[in-house]
C-alpha cells in the first residue's frame, strides 16, 4: 500500500518515458563537464580547430582550386560539421551506460534510454555548437547563404544517425570482446578522417576513387550536403537512400545484439569496459 500509483495508460506512460527521456539527456549532457557553459564552449572551440586545421591544410596543400565556387570556409564546415556529428554520435553511443550500470538498478531507467539519452545529447552539443560557429561567421566576417537550409539539416540529422546506428553495433559488441571492439572503433573513427570525402567532390573523383570512398555513409550525406548548400553544386555519384538503408540495417542488428546482450548481462563486465 506504499506504493506510488502510476498510471498505465499509453498516452500517461509516453509523458512519462519523454520526461525520463529529458532528464537522462540532461545528465548526458552535465556528465561530460560540471558546468554545461563551459562543456559547450569546448565542444564550439574544438569544432573552430578543427575548422581552422583543415582550411589551413587544404590551403597549403592547393586543394582549394577544386572546391565549390562560392564560400571556402562554408565548403570546409559543411564536411567538418558533419564529420564531428557523426563521429560524436558513435563515441557517445558506444559510451552509454549498459545493464550493469548502477543507474540500470533505479525502476524506471532502462539500456534503451540511456543509449537514447546519450543520442540526444551529442546531437543537442553539436547542433547548438554549429549555430554559434555559423551565426559569428554570418555576424562577424561574411554573410552566408544556404540555398536549402532544410535539406543541410536533413543530412545532419542523416550523418547523426548513421553514427548512432553504428555506435548501436559497437555497444552490443562491446562486453564480449572490448579490447577488439575499441581498436575497430578507434580505426573506423580514424579512417572517416579520410573515408568521409569532407576535402574532395564526388564529382570530381574517378571511377578507382570513388570506389575508397562511397562504402562510407558520411561521404554520401556530406557530398548531398553540399549539394543542399550550394546553388552551384548538384551531386551525381552519391545519394540519400544509401546511408539511409546503412543506418537501418546496423541500427536493426545494433539493437538485437544489444537486446542478446542485456539478457546475457554479467556484473564482471563492469570491470572490463
Amino acid at each position: 500500500m506504499f506504493k506510488p500509483h502510476r498510471s498505465t495508460g499509453t498516452i500517461s506512460l509516453g509523458f512519462e518515458f519523454l520526461e525520463l527521456l529529458f532528464h537522462s539527456t540532461v545528465r548526458s549532457v552535465r556528465k561530460g563537464h560540471g558546468n554545461a557553459v563551459i562543456g559547450l564552449v569546448m565542444n564550439i572551440l574544438q569544432t573552430l580547430v578543427m575548422v581552422g586545421v583543415f582550411y589551413f591544410m587544404m590551403t597549403m596543400i592547393g586543394l582549394r582550386q577544386i572546391a565549390i565556387r562560392g564560400d571556402f570556409l562554408l565548403y570546409i564546415m559543411s564536411g567538418v560539421l558533419l564529420f564531428m556529428t557523426h563521429v560524436k554520435a558513435v563515441s557517445a553511443v558506444m559510451g552509454a551506460e549498459g545493464p550493469t550500470s548502477a543507474m540500470m538498478k533505479h525502476a524506471p531507467m532502462n539500456t534503451m534510454v540511456a543509449v537514447a539519452s546519450s543520442a540526444f545529447a551529442a546531437l543537442y552539443q553539436q547542433i547548438l555548437s554549429m549555430a554559434v560557429v555559423l551565426y559569428i561567421y554570418h555576424a562577424a566576417f561574411t554573410p552566408i547563404e544556404i540555398e536549402n537550409p532544410a535539406g543541410a539539416v536533413g543530412m545532419v540529422l542523416l550523418s547523426w544517425f548513421t553514427g548512432v546506428s553504428i555506435g548501436m553495433v559497437f555497444l552490443a559488441l562491446q562486453p564480449w570482446i572490448p579490447d577488439v571492439v575499441n581498436l575497430a572503433s578507434l580505426l573506423y573513427r580514424r579512417a572517416s578522417m579520410f573515408a568521409s570525402g569532407k576535402m574532395f567532390l564526388a564529382n570530381t573523383l574517378g571511377a578507382k576513387m570513388l570506389a575508397l570512398f562511397d562504402w562510407h555513409p558520411l561521404f554520401h550525406t556530406i557530398d548531398q550536403a553540399r549539394g543542399f548548400t550550394f546553388i552551384n553544386y548538384n551531386p551525381h555519384f552519391s545519394s540519400i537512400s544509401y546511408p539511409v538503408y546503412v543506418g537501418l540495417t546496423f541500427l536493426m542488428l545494433g539493437l538485437m545484439g544489444e537486446f542478446y546482450t542485456r539478457r546475457n548481462a554479467s556484473l564482471s563486465w563492469g570491470a572490463r569496459r
